[in-house]
């Protein structure tokens, strides 16, 4: 009977010579390998000889020995079918061959998951019997590891590829690490930007309350194993948390979580810069195995690409949001500019710039301006009607130094609060919470004041100030346009009115009418005029015409003819002599005052029997048009030049009488040239198809009108781009 344990030495366990067989020589080669060698005995495979690699993969210990059935020595292996493949090789002689075979080792607590790759093969005598079963193989297990490591840091790098959330790429890291070592719990920690805390990553085995008490602790040194490995830059390995000064000021936590070691490693980026820390904890105090630094330095690298790969996403988003501000900020500066532009009106502008501001800016706004030095609240905008109305009600400011508009008004300076305002006003009806009021500014001077109304979950930060400012001082600058626009234009009025009849004079034996249509808005002095005035010898005189361009010379010009026609028409019979006149005053002028050409219309009206007698002149100007009783339209044949260039005008009088009813017709070119929405002209066949169209019997003010009717069917409302004028004399008889 063999002994329990038989002597061991340096080429392996053997039986006695006795019993020596070829697996002797097998024991001896296989003394010194790390592969495995067994040789196995009978039905019940008594362990005849094995190598101490084998020994050493099954447990070692009390497991060392010789002469025991192998169910006997591993019992663990009946229930994982290696005894019976034993039993299959022992009857049929035929090998058996498992290729990375999962084995566990051991039962209960000292259990070991094991990988293979073995073979067994029957042992035959001389006679070729079978007499027992040898096993020779090879641990894989750490091949495996490796290989399984590799394809999770694969799966982790191609995680961090994909841009993976970080939590998710350092929770899925730890529990690889987990499962690679069951008896390992690990943490992430990262650092803050300014590098002074450490903040949870992930840690999914370590309890709730732990990672919330150790998230933001500080970098330093004697902060446990995390913080001070961050604040040394290098490895720090606490074998035993119980005793070890670095954990005093956690020493109760950890016991409470069942800690009791910890190693920890700094994360640094390329740079240098600290990222964060990795850490693995151990229930029980032991020092790491190079297996663990070596574990633990591999995951450090990726947990840094990782880290890293996170930052630059975050500052790439980060620099993206910020160009989209950008952008969004130009986009709506841009449209204020335009919306701003538009109305030539200062009222119309500042309401434009209430409800611009909202939902923009604030939820409420409000636009209070100095008029008659009162403050009056002229705009205001909500995101709700009801609320609007409330916010413009609330429009007497009061004169106060606890009313920020009077305080920006007097200071000419932004102000704002994180609070409701200090004055009266509906200010919990509406839910404020904060305030900003900027000046609208002209010429250094505060003229108005937009106020922005905060409510709960609207911040009033920096960047909103800083585009209010903008919004502001761009809505001041076109309220004041609109301003200088309205003063020039009611200017213009004014000096128009001036150089323009009035009311027309009673004429005896005659109606007279006429209507005048500027070009564009307004802002220029347009060059058609008319006039209407008496001789003295009870004949009267008329002009029409137009003056060469626009504005302030044109102006002068007109002022020019009418005041010289004026002037010597009393004293010259001939209508002629009168336009003659004209020329010369007209050529007299400055050449640097000069404006240009001047085209006219100038005669005589002098009452009789059968209607009135008109004499006239024209002056390079469109034809007069006669309306005679049955509406048929009729050119006067008059020849003359333009007047006002320099070169004497060849001018030729013409004599006939209106008989009652008929009327005499002066217009400007603007009337025949204005065009319709495409490019077809006015023309004069439509204007004489218009005057032909009047009622029976027409009145001056009725030839007007119908033809003001039919110019403005035809531009369809378009503004024109030549003033319009016209004049009508009709004959009423004596």
């Amino acid at each position: 009977m063999r002994p329990d344990r038989e002597p061991r030495t340096g080429e392996g366990t053997r039986p006695s010579p006795a019993v020596r067989d070829p697996d002797d020589d097998l024991s001896v080669l296989f003394g010194t390998s790390t592969a495995l060698f067994a040789s196995m005995a009978g039905p019940a495979h008594v362990l005849e000889a094995a190598n101490p690699a084998f020994f050493a993969a099954i447990g070692g210990g009390q497991r060392e020995r010789t002469g025991v059935p192998l169910g006997e020595l591993m019992p663990e292996l009946e229930s994982q079918g290696f005894l019976r493949l034993l039993d299959q090789v022992y009857r049929t002689g035929e090998r058996h061959v498992g290729r990375d075979t999962r084995v566990v080792i051991g039962v209960g607590d000292r259990a070991r998951e094991a990988y293979f790759d073995f073979t067994y093969e029957a042992r035959r005598d001389t006679g070729g019997n079978v007499v027992g079963v040898r096993m020779i193989g090879v641990e894989t297990t750490r091949a495996k590891h490796a290989r399984r490591l590799a394809a999770e840091q694969r799966a982790l790098l191609e995680q961090i590829a994909r841009q993976a959330p970080l939590p998710e790429v350092l929770e899925g890291m730890c529990r690889v690490i987990e499962e690679l070592s069951p008896d390992v719990l690990v943490s992430v920690l990262l650092a803050d930007e300014e590098g002074r805390r450490l903040h949870h990553g992930a840690a999914p085995s370590l309890p709730d309350f732990y990672n919330q008490a150790i998230d933001g602790i500080t970098i330093g040194e004697g902060v446990g194993s995390c913080g001070t490995a961050a604040y040394r830059r290098r490895k720090v390995i606490v074998t035993d948390i119980a005793t070890d000064p670095l954990w005093d000021d956690f020493r109760e936590l950890a016991g409470r979580a069942g800690l009791a070691a910890c190693w920890s490693t700094p994360i640094l980026g390329r740079d240098g810069r600290v990222l964060g820390t990795f850490a693995m904890y151990h229930r029980a105090p032991r020092a790491p195995q190079d297996t663990d630094l070596a574990l633990a330095g591999l995951f450090v690298g990726t947990a840094a690409l990782a880290v890293e790969r996170h930052h630059a996403e975050q500052a790439r988003r980060t620099a993206d949001a910020r160009e989209k501000a950008a952008r969004d900020d130009l986009s709506y500066l841009l449209t204020v500019s335009t919306a701003l532009a538009g109305p030539l009106d200062e009222r119309e502008t500042l309401r434009r710039l209430a409800e611009l501001a909202v939902p923009a800016l604030a939820p409420l706004a409000a636009v209070d301006v100095v008029e008659a030095g009162r403050v009056r609240r002229v705009a205001a905008a909500a995101t709700t009607g009801r609320t609007r109305e409330l916010l413009a009600s609330h429009g007497a400011v009061r004169e106060s130094e606890n009313d920020a508009v009077a305080r920006v008004l007097a200071t000419g300076h932004t102000e704002v609060a994180r609070r409701t305002p200090a004055g009266p006003g509906p200010w919990e009806e509406l839910g404020v919470t904060g305030y900003l009021c900027v000046p609208l500014m002209d010429r250094e001077r505060p003229f108005g004041v937009l106020s922005l109304y905060a409510t709960d979950g609207t911040a009033l930060d920096g960047h909103r100030i800083a585009l209010a400012e903008e919004v502001a001082r761009r809505a001041a600058s076109a309220a004041h346009n609109a301003r200088q626009y309205a003063q020039r234009a009611a200017l213009v009025r004014d000096l128009q009115t001036g150089l323009l009849l009035p009311d027309l004079p009673d004429v005896p034996g005659a109606q007279v009418a006429a209507f005048y249509h500027p070009a564009g808005h307004g802002l220029d002095i347009g060059g058609d005029f008319y006039d209407v005035f008496p001789r003295g010898d009870g004949s009267w005189s008329f002009v029409l015409g137009d003056v060469c361009g626009r504005g302030a010379r044109a102006a002068t010009t007109t002022a020019l003819v009418r005041h010289t026609a004026r002037a010597v028409a009393p004293l010259l019979d001939d209508p002629v002599a009168v336009v003659k006149a004209v020329d010369r005053a007209l050529n007299d002028r400055n050449s640097q005052q000069n404006n240009g050409f001047v085209t006219l219309v100038h005669g005589h009206l002098t009452p009789a029997g059968d209607g009135l007698a008109v004499e006239l002149v024209r002056a390079g100007h469109t034809p007069p048009l006669v309306l005679d009783a049955g509406h048929t339209v009729t050119p006067v044949e008059a020849h003359g030049g333009l007047i006002g260039i320099g070169i004497p005008p060849r001018l030729d009088a013409v004599r006939f009488t209106l008989r009652p009813t008929e009327s005499l017709v002066l217009y400007t070119d603007g009337i025949t040239e204005c065009r319709a929405a495409g490019t077809e002209q006015y023309g004069d066949a439509r204007l004489a198809k218009a005057l032909a169209s009047t009622p029976a019997r027409p009145t001056a003010t009725d030839i007007v009108r119908r033809l003001t009717e039919d110019i403005r069917a035809f531009t369809n409302g378009r503004t024109v781009d030549d003033d319009q004028a016209a004049l009508v004399v009709t004959a009423k008889g004596l």
